[in-house]
């Protein structure tokens, strides 16, 4: 059976664009593939642990050398690495905070990249193990930074393509609503423009 992942991480609830057309496109992929289950994971209503000195410490200590409290925050790790493994596709959504992705997303971020799991170092240097996936970034923002002045400001999607592509993810679509801080006018084409991309990208998965 196909797994689609989907990362949500806004604050905003109902109200967030990059959660609903994130949610759109796991749905419309779901639907290309009978079968397929989307597995959600809501960081703003379940927020991951930022990670801390037990966390850094207990990756590095053999299980059973391990105090409860590394067994839990490495739990806690290895369930988001487990899901992130077991996807096909992967959706992640965030919107543009401070220009770069919100600190619920940065911590999942924390979490799945892991030594010897999700990469590992050789003769030839790092090497990303999380392999054969595709993903698709929605990104949500109030003003534009595709292009223009602004784009120079954009550290969400560099950052996200940079981090999962160590990690062996390449073939990533973005997804952007942007300008929905410009009037509703604005904010209604930014919506309708980025529904009709997941659309084209459900097609062509």
């Amino acid at each position: 059976m196909s797994s689609i992942l989907l990362v949500t991480s806004s604050p905003r609830g109902a109200a967030s664009h990059s959660t609903r057309v994130a949610t759109e496109l796991a749905q419309k992929l779901q639907a290309k593939t009978p079968g397929a289950k989307i597995v959600t994971h809501d960081l703003a209503n379940n927020p991951l642990p930022h990670i801390d000195a037990d966390y850094a410490t207990g990756i590095y200590t053999p299980v059973e050398s391990r105090s409860v409290r590394q067994q839990n925050v490495v739990g806690v790790s290895d369930s988001v690495v487990d899901e992130l493994l077991a996807a096909d596709a992967v959706v992640i959504a965030t919107g543009m905070i401070n220009f770069n992705i919100s600190s619920t997303l940065k911590a999942w971020i924390d979490h799945i990249a892991r030594a010897g799991r999700t990469f590992s170092y050789g003769a030839e240097g790092p090497k990303g193990l999380v392999t054969g996936k595709k993903v698709y970034l929605v990104i949500a923002s109030g003003g534009v930074y595709s292009s223009g002045p602004a784009a120079v400001f954009d550290h969400a999607t560099p950052y996200l393509k940079a981090a999962l592509g160590f990690l062996g993810m390449t073939d990533v679509e973005v997804v952007r609503v942007e300008g929905v801080a410009m009037g509703p006018e604005a904010e209604a084409k930014a919506i309708s423009s980025a529904l009709e991309y997941t659309s084209d990208l459900a097609l062509a998965a």
